[in-house]
């Protein structure tokens, strides 16, 4: 391999960057405005000066060899930097400005995180918003998503997960279900009543101070949708258990009403994931923002 890569190669390293996320060449020629065949040639003169094959190239499209796969992950930082360099210039005079693109969960979103995007979005008029509303996997190499918020430990071990928050689920009845059913007085009770969650059967564990108590619990209703559990609970159908934030809005009209006050869950982290920790400042101040307004709510 050819140690001594000209600068004339950097423009190719993040051509082949783009090749890499596009996942074919045309998608990239697409992207950069440029003809497919000039894309594929550039590619294969970069092979040539590095010695080393990166591609495996088929019909419909390519993938990475294993020499490609290291020379990928070195190359999108380097390429990443280069471009924050050129956008930290330009804000040196002007407040971030452009798209920021996130995804949040659902429910969390609605409740919790609404006013504090409005907020942010005050402080700075320069940056519009495109927001994804979803408990997808998002695949932050391919997909143009700058920050994606998510509950519960990180699945994806290659991103960068910075804490935001922690929260601890709560126990949640309306006063129709409880005057119809009773109220539970300590947590094997749970095991009587109806109880609505995202598993079709299962155990609740439940904390209070030292103590650790899990309850078999299971209901009519099994969803994969915290807005129809927290719906159906508040006609009737059922105890839920869930974070105080998500049904802030029903316990303050008084369609939930907190059972069992002194258990809790688990504590749940919320966590900011990104795809490299060479942020622009557009999404980099939105972090440290969630951030500090998450935690003087705790």
């Amino acid at each position: 391999m050819n140690g001594a890569i000209g600068m004339g190669h950097l423009d190719d390293m993040a051509l082949f960057v783009e090749v890499v996320k596009a996942k074919s060449f045309r998608g990239a020629a697409d992207v950069l405005g440029m003809p497919n065949s000039t894309v594929s040639r550039r590619i294969s003169v970069l092979e040539k000066a590095l010695g080393l094959r990166l591609l495996h190239r088929t019909t419909r499209r390519i993938e990475l060899t294993e020499a490609g796969q290291v020379y990928f992950e070195r190359s999108k930082r380097i390429v990443e930097e280069a471009r924050l360099a050129h956008v930290e210039l330009g804000e040196m005079l002007a407040q971030p400005t452009g798209i920021l693109r996130a995804s949040f969960p659902v429910d969390f979103a609605v409740t919790y995180l609404a006013p504090l995007v409005a907020e942010f979005a005050r402080l700075y008029p320069g940056i519009t918003f495109d927001i994804d509303l979803s408990p997808r996997r998002i695949d932050l190499v391919s997909e143009p998503i700058d920050v994606v918020v998510r509950m519960g430990e990180p699945e994806d071990s290659h991103l960068i997960a910075r804490p935001l928050a922690v929260l601890q689920s709560r126990l949640y009845a309306s006063p129709r279900y409880l005057a119809e059913r009773g109220e539970p007085r300590e947590p094997d009770d749970l095991s009587q009543h109806e109880c609505m969650g995202m598993i079709r059967a299962g155990r609740w564990t439940l904390v209070s101070n030292e103590k650790v108590h899990e309850v078999p619990v299971g209901g009519r209703f099994h969803l994969n949708n915290v807005g129809m559990i927290k719906r159906l609970s508040t006609l009737g159908m059922g105890i839920i258990l869930v974070p105080e934030e998500i049904v802030a809005d029903e316990t303050a009209a008084g369609q939930l009403q907190r059972i069992l006050p002194d258990w809790q869950s688990k504590a749940m982290p919320v966590y900011a994931l990104t795809e490299t920790r060479l942020l622009p400042a557009k999404t980099q101040r939105f972090i440290d923002f969630l951030r500090e307004k998450l935690a003087s709510r705790r």
